[in-house]
């Protein structure tokens, strides 16, 4: 087929509000960010899927707060933490039962807060500390669903805006049938359908999507 497909898959999302798409399946948790700061205790657990927009939602109130980002595999300075707005984005490994247990504690006092987002709920994280497993029971909580078809249009849709594509009406309905659930394979897609048009010669189209499509089918792992 003589293409030569240019991928880029490094260039960071852009997480701003505006960009920020709401459906049924985040309504709940965009409410909760906005509901800052009347969260009880100061702590909100964030749970979704990967790709579910954890991670914007949790930027978005980063740059509402000035919140303190946990860089992964470090424990924080619990010294300089205090009084001031926490986030740990993915809380996997990120840090020990005692410094999330300083958090939680911290989150309560005045200026302080804890937002932590996490693919699973509070109550079924391992921990070692019984007073910790008890403050995760009682972590406030909202979930994000898997992006439906309202996310994943409007996230599409933006991406496409970003490379300067304006898609045809029949090629958004054909990729929300057959794209992963989530924003960044959203993402990725557009990536790769721009790198095709450009190498080809050709507009993104419907056409040019069930190309792709074939090719990813007899060569699967090519954009693992």
């Amino acid at each position: 087929m003589g293409l030569q497909l240019r991928l880029d898959l490094n260039q960071l999302p852009r997480f701003r509000a505006e960009d920020f798409v709401e459906s049924g399946s985040n309504a709940e948790a965009l409410a909760q960010i906005k509901a800052w700061p009347h969260w009880h205790g100061g702590c909100l657990a964030l749970i979704g899927p990967e790709g579910c927009g954890k991670s914007h939602l949790a930027k978005i109130w980063q740059d509402q707060t000035g919140a303190h980002l946990l860089s992964p595999g470090r424990d924080a300075d619990l010294s300089i933490l205090s009084g001031q707005p926490v986030l740990i984005d993915g809380l996997e490994g990120q840090v020990t039962d005692e410094a999330l247990f300083h958090l939680i504690n911290m989150a309560g006092l005045p200026g302080g807060g804890l937002l932590i987002t996490a693919r699973s709920i509070p109550a079924h994280w391992t921990v070692q500390l019984p007073d910790l497993g008890s403050r995760l029971k009682a972590l406030p909580t909202v979930q994000i669903e898997e992006p439906d078809d309202l996310v994943l249009e409007g996230v599409l849709r933006r991406f496409f805006q970003q490379h300067n594509i304006r898609p045809a009406d029949d090629l958004l309905p054909y990729l929300l049938r057959r794209i992963e659930r989530s924003v960044p394979a959203a993402r990725d897609l557009v990536i790769q359908l721009d790198a095709m048009a450009d190498a080809d010669g050709k507009p993104v189209s419907k056409t040019l999507a069930r190309q792709f499509f074939e090719i990813l089918a007899q060569t699967p792992d090519l954009f693992a």
